[in-house]
């Protein structure tokens, strides 16, 4: 098999950097990582030709490393945790970059760090290409569609979701009948939908979307099984996620388990928006 690209795969939290990892690997790629302790999946290093430990913020001895193993596509894949990402300590070229930011909201660092990437000859391509069947299909995913009051909550929440995005808050709002009870922050979705249904009780809706202008290489919206499970939980009753511009995890167990439960799952577009569904 020949070798295609040299991927540097900057590995965070959760399956998604093990499915990159084994994606990339299978088109014929040599992949190399970097992890962060607390943060990444280490159960990656099993299927990656290299790889080193750093801490968060060390950007310089990233790029070092990457171009020391002739890296010249880079990857970003899983989740970092936030609340400790705020405990970081940038070297000297992180702590420059981030110094020139107007703001610091997810979709501005990470579209700073891809351009700091580029600068250095290495293209930036998004985790979704090497694992495309991640990508969340359109329409009515469950047998159950929406009824009357939840199409208008996903419609709401659409909206609210949106502008949400459009400042760089997040990308997941928790909506009761026309009411916003939460807004996800620097908690994550998860974190979110629970508060959001612990104070809206049982049949709140859950949208999530792409930030409109979002950096699609480094950034996509994710949601998965353990999301559905947790709307079991609480009481949620339908979910709307972004279509197209979106990652679903574990998507076929996902449907199973809300087609169980009662809950419906919608492929959101803005034409079904449109068309009321």
């Amino acid at each position: 098999m020949i070798t295609k690209d040299t991927i540097g795969l900057i590995a965070g939290g959760g399956q998604f950097p093990l499915l990159v990892a084994k994606g990339a690997a299978a088109q014929g790629n040599r992949v190399v990582a970097v992890f962060f302790r607390g943060h990444s999946n280490f159960e990656v290093d099993e299927h990656v030709d290299e790889s080193v430990e750093l801490k968060l913020g060390q950007l310089n001895k990233l790029i070092s490393f990457f171009k020391k193993n002739g890296v010249n596509k880079v990857v970003m894949a899983g989740t970092i945790n936030k609340p400790k990402a705020l405990d970081l300590r940038p070297d000297f070229r992180a702590a420059k970059l981030l110094f020139k930011l107007a703001t610091k909201g997810d979709d501005v660092i990470l579209r700073t760090i891809a351009n700091e990437f580029e600068s250095e000859g290495m293209q930036v391509v998004g985790p979704h290409e090497y694992a495309p069947e991640l990508i969340t299909p359109s329409g009515f995913l469950t047998k159950r569609k929406p009824n009357e009051v939840e199409r208008s909550d996903l419609t709401f929440g659409w909206n609210i979701a949106r502008e949400l995005g459009r400042m760089d808050i997040g990308q997941c709002v928790v909506v009761r009948e026309g009411i916003v009870t939460a807004v996800e922050a620097i908690e994550g979705t998860d974190a979110a939908i629970k508060r959001g249904c612990e104070l809206g009780g049982k049949g709140c809706c859950i949208v999530k979307v792409f930030k409109p202008g979002q950096e699609k290489r480094v950034d996509m919206p994710s949601i998965g099984l353990k999301t559905v499970q947790g709307m079991k939980d609480l009481g949620a009753t339908c979910l709307g996620v972004e279509a197209g511009k979106s990652l679903f995890f574990d998507l076929d167990e996902s449907i199973q388990f809300a087609e169980k439960h009662g809950i419906t799952i919608v492929g959101l577009t803005q034409e079904l928006i449109d068309d009321n569904f």
